[in-house]
């Protein structure tokens, strides 16, 4: 379930979406120690938005990739 307080986070870098996460998931573990569990669902419903925008991002980019034929699966050989 999604922060239904969170801004639109479209205007947000990948690099801005990680720090942020990042952020959060520090609090979620501070709420978590102090036994606050109304607070741990807020920032656990923070969390997953900024998590879920930093997914969709990152899957346009390397649907973009693709698309463009820069995947790099030709060049990758693991056997």
């Amino acid at each position: 379930m999604e922060h239904p307080l969170i801004p639109n986070l479209d205007d947000l870098t990948l690099d801005q979406l990680q720090e942020r996460i990042t952020e959060l998931s520090r609090k979620l573990g501070m709420a978590s120690r102090m036994g606050n569990a109304q607070l741990r669902h807020q920032v656990q419903m923070a969390l997953e938005s900024y998590q879920n925008k930093f997914r969709e991002k990152q899957q346009a980019i390397w649907d973009e990739a693709r698309k463009k034929g820069t995947d790099y699966s030709d060049r990758i050989n693991i056997s």
